[in-house]
């Protein structure tokens, strides 16, 4: 029996010394997968037109992250202020900036806390500014059923994230390069 007890123990600590660096590569493969084209085109939607239309949002992006208040001005985005202009185009470059640092492992913890925000934010967006309150929609924990949008599908998101803020981008990023750059000593 000590030898089988010790056979696993051997086995694991492999794994788990595999997994230091195989569970941040795999949930940032995980998140490039699932999340980062879904990202990239909402943040297309909100860009307006032509080559300024990145300092310049659509009526789309207004009505994605203000969607009272666009509906209560009449949809005339010229009522709004600089306030709403620094919202959505913040929110719009998020959209873009945070997932490629993700992808590439560039500043990792710190973008994936971003993106843990970036989700609340989106999904009191939805619940609050769209009324997205159907069950079907909103979800419901410990319940039947695994394919609500917000509460069920969004908690995968923050997990897979939450792996990244605690481990890192793992070896095969750029924070790891950039590290590895700064442990070698300076030659005069």
């Amino acid at each position: 029996m000590h030898a089988l007890v010790s056979l696993h123990d051997k086995i694991f600590d492999l794994v788990d010394r595999a997994g230091t660096w195989l569970l941040p590569l795999g949930a940032r493969f995980v998140f490039a997968a699932t999340l980062l084209v879904y990202y990239w085109n909402s943040g297309l939607t909100k860009l307006g037109d032509g080559v300024l239309g990145i300092f310049s949002p659509s009526i789309g992006a207004y009505s994605q992250i203000f969607p009272k208040q666009l509906e209560a001005a009449g949809y005339d985005v010229s009522q709004f202020g600089i306030f709403q202009w620094a919202v959505v185009m913040a929110g719009t470059y998020a959209e873009f900036i945070l997932p490629l640092l993700i992808v590439i492992g560039l500043f990792t913890r710190l973008a994936s806390l971003g993106m843990i925000g970036f989700v609340v934010v989106q999904s009191l967006t939805d619940v609050y500014g769209h009324g997205a309150t159907d069950l079907k929609t909103l979800g419901a924990w410990f319940d039947r059923f695994s394919d609500g949008v917000i509460l069920d599908q969004r908690l995968f998101w923050v997990f897979v994230l939450s792996i990244l803020v605690i481990k890192g981008a793992g070896a095969l990023s750029v924070d790891a390069l950039l590290r590895s750059r700064r442990a070698q000593p300076v030659m005069a």
